[in-house]
């Protein structure tokens, strides 16, 4: 084990055991800001209040390499010697392992500058979670001038030394939806006194399940699912109103659209039939990653040279705020196998920590052979 990978093993031990929550990552920022002061690589100065972009190289073309650095509201059930350290926060998605990468790529790249022939942009990305850390760093405008993004992301379901590289769509277009059916609150022994927002709701959580099963094309995957209904507070009360949310999860922009025009179609008619009023609104947009073949192609020829083995995978209906990188530039989000463990977002969740270093030298060679393989667009 050579000394950087020390590094990146003890740095991935430190962010594990001291994760913060979406868009209050400071000490996370402050730390990463410090090792790569420590190392000489230029951060540069954003309006950002978390996360950073530091910069390796020189020259007119340009790429960025993309890191997720928050952790999630769970009580960590592991007995590992670097579990958190804070109650409630865990990095039960990898996060901490993508920012360790990264930062192992940046100490690669910098040992290497001279001979790297363009810019790498490192990203390390608030609040994916949120999710819309991607936007803030859209928002600085500091990747207009960058060819393409690659973005990392663990994988507990595949060994050690195994990459997913595919062409096409790889996670699903993430929407957050809440309503509030209004009525009239009365006596629950007499109900011709109100209007009954539970009967609405009620009704509401079974006809959305008709839009995958009546309105989406077969062969299009599409998922609705209603996650919270929130209504009354005693047993003979009629309340005045009563809260869902949930979520739509789709693969093709067409599908999407159907989806969430039907949803809304179906809240306002419950809400005409039962004489009520519904208050409904998009809490979350987020469109679906989409693979560039040409870049999906080019990794794949880099990870079989550095020894990996690659495969293609299934697209999978959980959400990735990097498809708001792909609306901007082409783009490609990797998977590497951390050895398996309990799912992402379980307490229980681990990596293998022999996992992050190999991923740090791919995308040291990633970022240099595509200066020197890939044309400028």
């Amino acid at each position: 084990m050579d000394h950087t990978e020390n590094k990146v093993i003890e740095y991935y031990k430190h962010f594990h055991s001291h994760p913060e929550l979406s868009f209050q990552e400071f000490e996370t920022t402050k730390k990463i800001k410090e090792i790569l002061t420590e190392h000489h690589i230029e951060v540069l100065n954003l309006p950002l209040a978390t996360g950073l972009v530091a910069v390796v190289g020189k020259g007119d073309r340009s790429i960025a390499l993309r890191a997720d650095i928050d952790a999630l509201p769970i009580t960590e059930e592991t007995d590992l010697p670097y579990k958190s350290q804070h109650q409630n926060i865990m990095h039960a998605c990898g996060h901490d392992s993508h920012t360790s990468a990264l930062l192992g790529t940046a100490l690669l790249l910098k040992e290497q500058e001279d001979k790297l022939q363009g810019k790498v942009l490192l990203v390390f990305q608030p609040a994916e979670e949120a999710p819309g850390g991607a936007q803030k760093i859209i928002d600085t405008k500091v990747l207009d001038p960058i060819e393409a993004i690659f973005g990392i992301h663990s994988d507990s379901t595949s060994k050690v030394g195994t990459l997913t590289i595919r062409k096409g769509p790889t996670h699903a277009s993430v929407e957050r939806f809440k309503l509030v059916f209004k009525g009239v609150g009365c006596h629950a022994a007499h109900p011709n006194d109100g209007v009954d927002p539970i009967i609405a709701a009620s009704q509401f959580v079974t006809a959305a399940q008709s839009i995958v099963s009546r309105n989406v094309h077969p062969q299009h995957a599409c998922v609705v699912s209603i996650t919270h209904l929130e209504a009354g507070s005693t047993w003979n009360v009629i309340p005045q109103s009563a809260l869902l949310e949930g979520t739509i999860r789709t693969f093709d922009k067409d599908t999407r659209t159907i989806a969430k025009n039907r949803l809304v179609q179906i809240a306002n008619g419950i809400a005409a039939t039962f004489n009520l009023t519904v208050d409904f609104s998009w809490e979350i947009e987020v469109g679906n990653t989409f693979n560039d073949e040409q870049l999906a192609s080019f990794a794949k020829t880099v990870a079989l040279k550095d020894n990996f083995e690659v495969q293609e995978g299934q697209p999978s209906t959980g959400g990735e705020d990097f498809a708001l990188y792909q609306e901007h530039k082409k783009g490609l989000f990797i998977l590497f196998g951390t050895g398996k463990s309990a799912p992402a977002h379980n307490p229980k969740f681990t990596i293998d920590v022999n996992a992050i270093y190999p991923v740090s030298k791919y995308l040291a060679n990633l970022a240099q052979d595509y200066f020197t393989t890939q044309e400028q667009a």
